[in-house]
Parts: structure tokens; C-alpha cells; sequence
């Protein structure tokens, strides 16, 4: 099976039924013109989308919006909630969602900094810290997978459970205290640059490049896309659908996990807190890079413009001390405007 050369996929054995009629035969679009209609011009416009807003931001904010201080703060914001943005890409792209992922990023959070987990670290190695929150978000993951999966609940109750259940649980272990982290080998590794580069931005960079590569090179990515578009379908070719799903809700709490090392090692603590309504701009995200919420097309390159724009709108509102409530509007319109124009290329022929 070929693989396809866009970044945004369509699900697999996809066939085109092509209308004759007595004058002839109904004119197939340009290379450009299918170019643009395709994963590209999604992409390209994307880019124009974070350049208007780059704009905005330079005209509105002058030296305070350019500076390179500020690029790197938005870069530094946009890696923890894209880093769990390419998970959710992959669940959304399975054909389900998981509403669990700030509360995970929470719970992972307060896990790997209790005084136990700080103690073995300093004792032996702060890796204890790191495998500690991926071994959490991992376990939760596969909790809503097998609940999906094999118990046959709804993707949208199961994690809706556990994103109660999780920042719940949290609350419990920290004590409704925000726990400080005193480690400083986990400190001194995370908060360092390379290449003049946060090493926060360099775990996106890594997560984001990862997830193209699985999405678009690998069986695995393949199969994820087929389950999306037709998970019957994919059942009867030979796909083991459940295990492939409770994989997908494993991947995403990993995802979780490597989000809550990053946020720890920037606030250098671990709140029942963290992770407030990243669920909300995950899928936000995803839906804005062009990934379809009804499954079965993903994209991680529109994944990461989405995170990028949004954490870029969030910037240009608060350096021009706009409201909280008005950049919440705002990413509503946003997010409606990118689910209608989801639903018009869906219904146009031949895109």
C-alpha cells in the first residue's frame, strides 16, 4: 500500500466514482488547483492565518509583540499544549476524543512531585520523575481505552469520567496544595537551552516530527486512518480495531505524561490545577489544523499551525490587556468557523 504525500490523509482502498456524460467527460481540477484543495492549501492557508495574526500582533504591540523574549514565550506556551495536541490528533483521527487530557496532565503533575517520588529521585536519579508521570498517564490512557474498546462506552462518557475522576484523584494526593518541586537535576535539564532554543520547544519539535513520521510512514498510522473512516470496515480486513484503539488512548496519556514533566519543569511544581481546560484547546487545535472530528484524516503539520495560532491569538490579546472572556469568544468563532468550512470541503466533489 502506498503511503500518501500530503500530510492530511485520507482513509485507505478510498475509491472515486467518475460521471460520464454524452459531451464528454467532467474536467478534473489543475495540479494546482488540486494541490491547493488538498492537505497543501489547507496548510498554506494556516500560514497566511498566523502571518495576519503576526501582523495584528506587530501593528497592535510594536517591540513588546516582536521582540525575540516574546516569540520564545509563545514557543514555550505552545509546546506543552501541542505536545498533547499530537496525541489528541491521533484519537480524533481514530474516530473518537478524549476530554480527559488536562485532568491527566494534572493528576501525572502531582504524581511524579509527591515527597516519595522527589525522595527517590534525589536519592538515585531525577529520571524517577519522568517515568513516574509517563507511567501515569500511560495507566489512565489505558483506562479509557479498554473502557472504549472493550467495554463498549461511549468515547465521550468514558473520558468525561475520567477527567473527573483523575483531577479528583489529584486533589486527593496533593491535598488541594500545590506541590513544590526540589529536585535540581530535573531543573537543571529542562530549563536549559539549546541552540538558543528552550529544550521545552525542542521535546515539541521532537513529539510533533514523531507523530508525522507514525501518522503518515508506519502501519500503525495507517491503520489508525482506516479505523477512523470505517471501523467495520477495518474489522473485516483484518485490523484488531479494539487493541488498536486502546493503543490510541495509551498514546494520548503518554502525551499527557510528557506534557506534565514539561509544565513542572517550568512552574517547578505540581497542582491539581494544572492542565485547566486543555482539553478544550487540544481539540481546538486539531480541529483548526484540518484533522476531521468525524475520523478518519489527520494531520500533524495542521495540528501544530493550530497550536501555534492559538497560543499567538492568546499572546496578542494579552499584550493588548484584552479580556479573558473576549479571547474566549474569539477561539468560539474560531473553532465554528473551522467545523463549517470541515463540513463544505467535505461535500464538494472530488476534494
Amino acid at each position: 500500500m502506498s503511503d500518501t504525500p500530503t500530510d492530511a490523509v485520507t482513509p485507505v482502498d478510498t475509491v472515486r466514482v467518475e460521471k460520464e456524460a454524452a459531451g464528454g467527460r467532467r474536467a478534473e481540477p489543475g495540479g494546482v488547483a488540486r494541490l491547493l484543495r488538498g492537505g497543501a492549501g489547507h496548510n498554506l492557508g494556516l500560514v497566511l492565518a498566523l502571518a495576519l495574526l503576526a501582523l495584528v500582533g506587530v501593528i497592535s504591540g510594536g517591540d513588546r509583540f516582536a521582540s525575540v523574549d516574546n516569540v520564545m514565550t509563545i514557543l514555550r506556551l505552545a509546546a506543552v499544549i501541542g505536545v498533547v495536541s499530537i496525541g489528541m490528533t491521533f484519537v480524533i483521527t481514530g474516530g473518537g476524543i478524549d476530554l480527559s487530557v488536562g485532568a491527566l496532565v494534572a493528576l501525572s503533575s502531582v504524581w511524579c512531585t509527591t515527597l516519595s517520588t522527589q525522595a527517590m529521585a534525589n536519592d538515585y536519579h531525577w529520571i524517577f520523575i519522568v517515568t513516574t508521570a509517563l507511567l501515569v498517564g500511560a495507566g489512565a490512557g489505558l483506562i479509557n481505552g479498554l473502557l472504549v474498546a472493550y467495554g463498549g462506552v461511549v468515547p465521550f462518557i468514558a473520558t468525561l469520567a475520567m477527567m473527573a475522576s483523575a483531577r479528583g484523584l489529584a486533589e486527593i494526593i496533593s491535598a488541594r496544595k500545590t506541590q513544590i518541586l526540589s529536585v535540581p537535576g530535573f531543573t537543571d535539564a529542562f530549563s536549559r537551552d539549546i541552540l538558543g532554543i528552550s529544550v521545552l520547544v525542542w521535546i515539541f519539535v521532537i513529539v510533533a516530527v514523531i507523530g508525522w513520521v507514525v501518522l503518515n510512514r508506519t502501519t500503525f498510522g495507517r491503520r489508525t486512518l482506516a479505523i477512523g473512516g470505517n471501523p467495520e470496515a477495518s474489522r473485516l480486513a483484518g485490523i484488531n480495531v479494539r487493541r488498536h484503539t486502546v493503543l490510541l488512548y495509551v498514546l494520548v496519556g503518554v502525551c499527557c505524561g510528557i506534557a506534565a514533566i514539561m509544565l513542572v519543569s517550568r512552574t517547578t511544581t505540581g497542582s491539581a490545577t494544572h492542565g485547566g481546560l486543555y482539553e478544550l484547546d487540544a481539540i481546538a487545535a486539531v480541529v483548526i489544523g484540518g484533522t476531521l472530528l468525524a475520523g478518519g484524516r489527520g494531520t500533524i503539520v495542521g495540528t501544530v499551525f493550530g497550536v501555534l495560532i492559538f497560543t499567538t491569538l492568546t499572546n496578542v490579546f494579552v499584550i493588548n490587556n484584552l479580556s479573558i472572556s473576549a479571547q474566549a469568544f474569539t477561539k468560539g468563532l474560531i473553532i465554528i468557523a473551522a467545523v463549517l468550512l470541515q463540513k463544505r470541503f467535505a461535500r464538494q466533489p472530488g476534494s
